[in-house]
């Protein structure tokens, strides 16, 4: 049964650095080899700020950049949301793609590559955390915190992971094959 995990870039703003830190995580999930691994990156989603005149849960979309991101939603089995720090919380771009469906999201496991500065995103994925549960998404204790993301971007705008991220790399992806076997159940 092959699994599919979709690692989700959150930031959608210029000069954004998740799509260096997301390409990383889709090659070590990868190589990982216990899921099908597909990037999807808010930016090219391009959600307006919630426009949809029927509650989510109904699934009664009448615009199609919400059918085509409830489409996704759907199709994965697991997330890993790679998501900036912002003002101590998660970008609004994620907070809004969460929020423009309810059913997609039910009964999946996620994990979180969070970055920043010196708390390397740590306050944003805790508030994150508040919002999956209430999709009824179960977001694993694992994660990969990065500190001081900027210096480890090079000039060539590649990532390089430190020790420390690639075990914590392993160790989520471990958790969350788990969780995402068992929550299939559910579905």
């Amino acid at each position: 049964m092959t699994l599919q995990l979709h690692v989700i870039t959150c930031s959608t703003r210029p000069g954004r650095i998740g799509p260096y830190v997301a390409k990383w995580f889709c090659e070590a999930a990868v190589q990982h080899g216990k899921f099908d691994v597909v990037p999807v990156d808010l930016a090219q989603f391009n959600l307006p700020i919630y426009n949809e005149p029927e509650h989510p849960v109904r699934q009664q979309y009448q615009h199609d950049h919400t059918r085509d991101w409830a489409a996704s939603v759907c199709a994965a089995d697991a997330y890993v949301f790679v998501t900036p720090e912002y003002n101590f919380g998660p970008p609004p771009s994620l907070l809004n793609a969460l929020n423009y469906v309810y059913r997609e999201w039910n009964y999946k496991p996620a994990g979180i590559v969070s970055y920043g500065g010196v708390s390397g995103g740590l306050r944003a994925a805790q508030i994150l955390k508040q919002t999956l549960t209430t999709l009824k998404i179960m977001p694993i204790v694992e994660a990969v915190t990065i500190q001081h993301v900027a210096t480890l971007i090079d000039e060539n705008k590649r990532f390089t992971p430190i020790d420390s991220h690639l075990r914590a790399a392993t160790a989520m992806l471990d958790e969350l094959y788990k969780w995402t076997q068992a929550l299939k159940t559910l579905r």
